[in-house]
């Protein structure tokens, strides 16, 4: 198994583990390279490089900016940036501050539809209130026996289409691979496997992403199955990216993998570390 798990997430955003507790347990697992990329906020990687300098373990810096695309809400990760940029900084904001928005939206409708309290139940999972998505009303759902698991919360209710989902527009492609340049990152698009665009569509969108300056793609993802380690890692080479990996962790039991357990990538990819400047 692989040893550098360059996608997850504190409870900063939609994690469950404080900063710290995620690089212990990371670190435990055998990791020795993990970037936290927390959605659309970078305050909890202090607190992580300091405790991943008590465990002997590469902190990377990174973030998971939410982007729209042609109407399709993609991640884009960036990693090995420097966070205090002010270009960054400025561009995580603006995306920031419609999550609560949407999330009041999300409420709404969930309270429509019978489940109540849900705003206010939500919150409760969100250690950082301005971040609260719809992991934190999954969880609600999931402790209040709703729903049986957070899967089946974003099946029935909170995924693309299910009856509580709120559409939202986030940062444009452009503009989010500008701002990670900008910091000094490299801009990786999270698990395309999970978009559901055809194969013509996934062309033009990897096609752009070039055009943009993106560096790197996930091949290894909690959303991707074997079949399409190849699939991408054959995009990878076509398109000149490096390859990432990533547990998109976020909290025990809720995740594919568990923190750096996610398989090797495949061979004749290039590991997005290699390029790293800070990092490594």
């Amino acid at each position: 198994m692989t040893r550098h798990d360059l996608h997850c997430h504190s409870n900063v955003s939609d994690g469950t583990l404080t900063p710290a507790a995620l690089v212990a347990r990371a670190a435990e697992r055998g990791t020795t390279m993990l970037a936290l990329t927390d959605h659309d906020d970078t305050s909890g990687l202090a607190e992580a490089r300091a405790a991943a300098a008590g465990h002997g373990l590469t902190l990377v810096d990174g973030v998971e900016i939410s982007v729209t695309w042609r109407g399709y809400s993609l991640h884009v990760v960036g990693l090995d940036i420097e966070p205090g940029n002010a270009v960054l900084q400025e561009g995580l904001h603006m995306t920031r501050e419609g999550r609560v928005e949407r999330a009041r939206k999300i409420a709404l409708a969930l309270d429509g539809l019978g489940y109540a309290g849900s705003f206010d139940g939500a919150l409760q999972f969100a250690a950082n209130p301005a971040m609260i998505g719809r992991a934190h009303f999954a969880r609600f759902l999931v402790r209040g026996g709703m729903v049986r698991n957070a899967q089946s919360a974003f099946k029935r209710l909170l995924g693309a289409g299910a009856a509580a989902y709120v559409p939202h527009v986030w940062a444009q492609l452009d503009a989010a691979v500008g701002w990670i340049r900008a910091s000094g990152g490299l801009a990786v698009l999270a698990h395309p496997g999970r978009y559901p665009l055809d194969d013509a569509t996934m062309r033009e969108l990897l096609s752009e992403f070039r055009e943009l300056g993106g560096a790197a793609i996930e091949i290894v993802a909690d959303s991707h199955r074997p079949q399409l380690y190849r699939k991408f890692c054959q995009h990878a080479q076509f398109y000149g990216f490096a390859a990432s990996t990533g547990s998109d962790f976020h909290s025990p039991g809720e995740s594919y993998f568990d923190l750096g357990a996610a398989p090797p990538l495949p061979s004749g990819c290039v590991p997005v570390w290699e390029r790293f400047k800070r990092a490594g």
